[in-house]
């Protein structure tokens, strides 16, 4: 008598169809290190500042809930090399630095699709937001509009 195949494992053989999400929350600190000064020279030789959109992309990345897996000293030196590029992109207005930035930038997780594919998940701590709230974002949205769009269909008919 032919059947449906075998029974479904439990778990896959691939690792990649496995859904295991790893949960980041911040918790406020400030981890890695500053900025290094006077590594940074224009053409002339005489060391200059760390471009000031670099800086808040540097501490943004510090105070991130990405920071909390950069544990190891080459994370930061290669986050440290993308603060390069990142500055010289600023400064200079290398346009075809972008693609390098973005895609460094998304081994860290820069972006919600990047964080996707890296199976990460950045909650907030925050009881009201989608994420922490266990419905999809907007449901709450749609109810509200249900129960809106009745009273005026209710009130139009009275």
């Amino acid at each position: 008598m032919p059947g449906r195949g075998p029974a479904p494992q439990s778990e896959h053989t691939r690792d990649r169809n496995n859904e295991q999400i790893t949960k980041l929350v911040s918790d406020g600190k400030t981890r890695g290190r500053a900025l290094p000064r006077g590594i940074l020279t224009d053409k002339n030789g005489e060391k200059i500042l760390w471009h000031p959109m670099t800086v808040k992309w540097w501490n943004h990345w510090r105070k991130s809930p990405q920071a909390v897996r950069m544990m190891t000293e080459p994370d930061w030196d290669y986050l440290l090399d993308t603060a390069r590029i990142h500055h010289e992109f600023w400064t200079s207005g290398r346009w075809e630095l972008a693609a390098e930035l973005r895609l460094r930038a998304a081994k860290f997780g820069a972006t919600p699709e990047d964080r996707s594919r890296l199976r990460v998940e950045i909650s907030t701590g925050l009881p009201s937001s989608p994420a922490n709230s266990g419905q999809p974002a907007g449901r709450n949205n749609v109810s509200n509009l249900d129960a809106q769009r009745r009273q005026r269909v209710i009130g139009q008919t009275s």
